[in-house]
This record gives structure tokens, sequence and C-alpha cells, in this order.
């Protein structure tokens, strides 16, 4: 039996930028050609995408964040996952690996190094987002 994207719940991705550059995570376990990637997580029962991509980013890297705006939503090509992605803003805190069951580092990546960690490209919203926000 194949796993449809209903299967599981939806990932919540948190785009955080700060002095001109964007937080990066690298999972502890690699999904498929996924290594580095936004803080995200699964979208619990009760809570929006915004709401889960706050919780997410301060489980994974210790950063109290506000969500800004939702940035769109689609199934992610590699994993087949709903995906929604929320630019945000810190709050307070340094990123750090918070959770080290899950990450094994993270990193402030400047525009121009955006294809080395994602060399596959990003979705359409969050490349014009980021467009916008960093410096090229």
């Amino acid at each position: 039996m194949t796993e449809t994207t209903t299967d599981k719940p939806g990932i919540s991705a948190a785009i955080i930028v700060q002095d001109d550059r964007v937080l990066m995570v690298r999972r502890a376990v690699k999904e498929g050609e996924l290594m580095w990637q936004f803080p995200a997580g699964a979208i619990e029962d009760g809570e929006t995408a915004e709401q889960a991509a706050v919780r997410e980013t301060l489980e994974e890297t210790a950063l109290t964040v506000e969500a800004i705006k939702l940035l769109g939503e689609r199934i992610h090509p590699k994993t087949g996952r709903l995906m929604s992605y929320t630019a945000a803003r810190i709050l307070e805190g340094e990123a750090r690996v918070a959770d080290d069951e899950e990450l094994d580092a993270v990193a402030w990546v400047a525009h121009a190094e955006i294809s080395k960690y994602v060399p596959y490209g990003l979705f359409g919203p969050v490349q014009e987002y980021l467009d916008g926000a960093l410096p090229r």
C-alpha cells in the first residue's frame, strides 16, 4: 500500500531572516536528498501552520519567534508531504541545536549560498520572499 499525503500530518516550516541571512538546520537523519532545511515539524491537532512553525523553531533551535505571515503551501516534491511555509521574526534567543535527536547543525545562510544548501531549489513563494528580504 502506498502512503498518501493525508496519511501523515502536514509539516510547517519557519523562514527566519536576521542580519541578512536565513536560518537553516541540518537534520541528524537525512530525509532522502533533504539534509539542510528550514526549522520545521509536524502540525499538531488544533494548531495552525503558523503556530506549528513557531513551536518547532523553539523546540529545534531554542529561538522564540513570532509568525509574520504564511508564505504558501504545497505538496513537497521530495517527500510527498503537505508543507506550509511561514515567515517569522526572532523575539529572543540565539540559534543553536536544541534538539540533538533531530538536528546536528544550524547555519545562517546568505542569499548566494542557498543553492549550496538546497541544490534542488526552493518553493517559489519562499524564494520570492528571500529575494526581497536578503541582499544579493
